[in-house]
């Protein structure tokens, strides 16, 4: 398996990532509900717009996120595949918005009452780079450039 594969597969198997976002020097910590775009180039998250991590992007877009294959067994030290992606987060508007909420909703349909309310955004982060480890080895995918 080449390594885009490998991230792909990670990707499809897993529904939640840890955001990290961070305000006036303090890091934090989200659970979130992702899905990647086709290329690579985009993940999306939704989040009420009365959140931190809401507040914590606007302020600075720049963020991480965590996928991750663990299982909580002992075999995870040696097995897992943790991929960190750095990016920079925005609220999708307009055509964009639609097509992130396709993208979102094709993952996780049972999360559409939630991404169409009001307050809901829905967040694009445009991908920089991949940095996928295992126990054995570390290496950094870049996607291509992508309307979303």
């Amino acid at each position: 398996m080449d390594d885009l594969s490998e991230l792909k597969a990670l990707f499809v198997s897993q529904k939640l990532a840890v955001l990290a976002t961070q305000s006036h020097g303090q890091p934090h910590g989200s659970l979130v509900a992702f899905a990647v775009s086709d290329d690579f180039a985009n993940l999306v998250f939704a989040t009420d717009r009365d959140t931190r991590k809401y507040h914590d992007i606007r302020m600075n877009p720049r963020v991480a996120m965590l996928i991750d294959s663990r299982s909580n067994r002992e075999t995870d030290f040696v097995e897992t595949l943790a991929v960190t992606v750095h990016g920079n987060a925005r609220e999708a508007e307009g055509k964009e918005r639609d097509q992130c909420r396709r993208l979102y909703l094709a993952k996780h349909p049972y999360l559409a009452e939630f991404i169409d309310r009001p307050s809901t955004a829905l967040i694009k982060v445009q991908v920089k780079d991949y940095l996928a480890a295992t126990f054995r080895k570390t290496w950094v995918v870049r996607p291509p450039e992508s309307a979303v």
